[in-house]
Parts: structure tokens; sequence; C-alpha cells
């Protein structure tokens, strides 16, 4: 998985994953859970990371999955999981 892991389609999703996470953690952690009428600005960033990474992991599923597809099943888990968990703390904080 070593291999496969070094290429950008393959990082840069988890690592934006992380990103959006950290954005939820940090603003609810700066601000509270409040319900707002309007979105706010790191609302939007979220949901640009989020939509933003999505052609990412399509082009790396359709680039690597026939070359390395055992390593690349574990790198797709890796983002989804990464996903799942920023999306998770949206539905718990809110």
């Amino acid at each position: 998985m070593n291999s496969t892991m070094k290429h950008p389609s393959a990082w840069i999703p988890f690592t934006m994953s992380c990103a959006a996470l950290a954005l939820v953690l940090v603003h609810a952690a700066m601000y509270g859970i409040s319900h707002e009428s309007d979105e706010g600005t790191a609302a939007h960033i979220f949901q640009l990371l989020m939509v933003a990474e999505v052609p990412i992991v399509a082009y790396f599923a359709i680039k690597w999955l026939p070359q390395t597809p055992k390593q690349a099943i574990h790198v797709l888990f890796l983002q989804a999981g990464a996903a799942l968990a920023a999306i998770a703390a949206v539905f718990f904080l809110t």
C-alpha cells in the first residue's frame, strides 16, 4: 500500500477529509454548537472540500484499480473512512 499511497490522487482526498474534520472540530470548539439560519464560512469550506475530493477519488479508482486492485481497495477504504469521519462529526455535532 505504501507505493500506491505515494501518488497524489491517493493522499490528497485523505488530506482534504482530515482538513474538513479538523475544520468542524475547531469551529465547534471555538464557537460552540449553534443552529444558525444561514450557514457560515466554515460550512461552505467543508462542503467545498467534500465535493472537490469526489473527482480525485474517481480518478484514483479509474487509474489504479485495474493496475493494483488490492492496494487500491485499501486506499479507497482509507479515503472513505476519512470522509465518513468528517461527515459523522457534522452529523453528531449539529
